[in-house]
C-alpha cells in the first residue's frame, strides 16, 4: 500500500487563501507576506506531521494560526506599548481622497476588524472570509465548536455595532452617509 506524500503542488493551491487570511490578520501587506512565508516554511518542515486523508487546508491554516500567535506572543515580550503594531498600521492607512463608496466601506470594515479582540477577529475571518465550517475553524484554532460559535456571535455583533456607528481609521475624513 502506497503512502500519500504531501507535495509542493498540494500546498501551492492554498497560498492565495493563506495570503488573504494573513493580510486580514496583520492588516499589512509586508507582515502578511512574512507570515505566509513563515507558515509555509514551517508547514514544509513539518509536512511529515500532516495525515493523508485529512483536510490539508485546515492543517495549513492551523500552522499559520500557530505561527501568528507565536509572533504576537514574542512581540508582546519585546515591543513597548508605545510602539505601533501591524493592526495599528492598518488603522492609520488613509483612503484616497476620491475613494469610491465600496472602498470607504472596505476601509471602515478593516478598521472595525482591527478593533475586534484577536480571538473574535480570527473566528470572523476563518468563518466569514475563508468560509470554513465551525468544525474546521475549531480545529484550526484548537478550541471547542461552542467557543467558535460564541466568539463568532460576539464578533459579528461588535462589528455590526461599530459599522453602524461609522468606525473609521484615524486620520480619515469624516463622511456622512446619505441613505
Amino acid at each position: 500500500m502506497a503512502v500519500a506524500v504531501l507535495g509542493a503542488a498540494d500546498v501551492e493551491r492554498w497560498i492565495p487563501r493563506l495570503r488573504r487570511y494573513a493580510l486580514a490578520l496583520t492588516g499589512n501587506r509586508e507582515a502578511a507576506d512574512d507570515l505566509t512565508q513563515d507558515a509555509l516554511e514551517r508547514a514544509w518542515r513539518k509536512r511529515a506531521l500532516w495525515q493523508p486523508g485529512t483536510d490539508l487546508r485546515a492543517w495549513l491554516f492551523t500552522v499559520m494560526h500557530n505561527v501568528y500567535v507565536n509572533g504576537v506572543r514574542s512581540a508582546r515580550e519585546t515591543v513597548s506599548l508605545d510602539e505601533a503594531g501591524p493592526v495599528a498600521d492598518a488603522m492609520h492607512a488613509q483612503p484616497a481622497a476620491s475613494a469610491a463608496d465600496g472602498e470607504v466601506v472596505l476601509s471602515e470594515l478593516r478598521a472595525a476588524l482591527a478593533l475586534l479582540a484577536p480571538e473574535q477577529r480570527e473566528v470572523v475571518l476563518l468563518v466569514g472570509l475563508e468560509q470554513m465550517s465551525y468544525a474546521e475553524a475549531a480545529t484550526v484554532l484548537d478550541v471547542p465548536i461552542g467557543t467558535v460559535m460564541s466568539r463568532l456571535s460576539r464578533g459579528r455583533e461588535r462589528l455590526r455595532l461599530m459599522l453602524d456607528a461609522g468606525v473609521q481609521p484615524p486620520g480619515a475624513a469624516a463622511l456622512r452617509r446619505v441613505k
